[in-house]
């Protein structure tokens, strides 16, 4: 979610002020290995003189100087109502180990911050370059298999599944170890799932636990997500107790 850092300027002069910043619609930014990733940015400011442009830019470090990437994107498009102007302008982002622009690598997942600019028709500036922050994370995926499919009442059911994540530096998918995943149980003709237990995924990132049979119903994965990674959730398998 894009985060606040510190509150806006209540004046209006010397310069422009800037209002409000929303990237992608104030949702974490999630890329695939392969696939690219398009998202866009608002960004509002006043000025009594007039707002000639105002624009975003993400970028990954520790600090604005010392970045070790930013996103470019396209000429912002911005209208007008009074002192106020809104400009959006379009990114995208995708998987490579390439040192350019609008590439990521794995070590650049996670907190990115976001710099904002807004220039007055006076050719005054207002440039705030940690004005928030949003997060760039690494595609999840999370399956799941139940069986035996039918089970009679009371024997075991073993409960597979995995854990992967886009690979941005081998743009693949790939197994995420050592990650708490949640196993969960919907009986039939409900709505609502229980946690039955929670286990780890291993090495390669499967999952592998048993549980008895009960009653017919639905089990599934669900991981929480990571500040790299986003949450994830199985369709349920549907198991037939007999």
């Amino acid at each position: 979610m894009l985060t606040p850092l510190f509150a806006a300027p209540a004046h209006a002069e010397p310069g422009p002020v800037i209002t409000k910043v929303v990237v992608n619609k104030g949702k974490n930014i999630v890329v695939g290995p392969t696939t690219v990733t398009k998202f866009s940015a608002q960004i509002t400011a006043t000025y009594t003189a007039g707002i000639s442009v105002a624009d975003v830019n993400l970028w990954h470090g520790s600090t604005y100087a010392s970045r070790d990437r930013a996103l470019s994107y396209d000429a912002p498009r911005c209208t007008t109502s009074g002192t106020s102007t809104t400009c959006t302008m379009n990114f995208q982002v995708e998987a490579d180990t390439r040192d350019m622009s609008n590439v990521v690598s794995n070590t650049q997942a996670g907190t990115w911050h976001i710099a904002a600019w807004a220039n007055g028709k006076d050719r005054t500036q207002t440039a705030v370059y940690d004005y928030a922050v949003t997060k760039v994370q690494r595609a999840s995926k999370l399956s799941v298999n139940a069986s035996p499919e039918p089970v009679r009442r009371g024997r075991t059911i073993t409960v597979t599944g995995a854990l992967t994540r886009a690979n941005w530096n081998t743009r693949k998918w790939a197994g995420y170890s050592g990650q708490k995943v949640k196993l969960q149980y919907r009986p039939k003709n409900t709505s609502a799932y229980t946690t039955v237990k929670t286990i780890t995924t291993n090495s390669t990132g499967n999952l592998n636990t048993t549980v008895n049979a009960t009653a017919d119903g639905y089990y599934r994965y669900v991981f929480a997500g990571t500040s790299t990674t986003p949450a994830a959730t199985a369709a349920g398998d549907y198991v037939d107790v007999i």
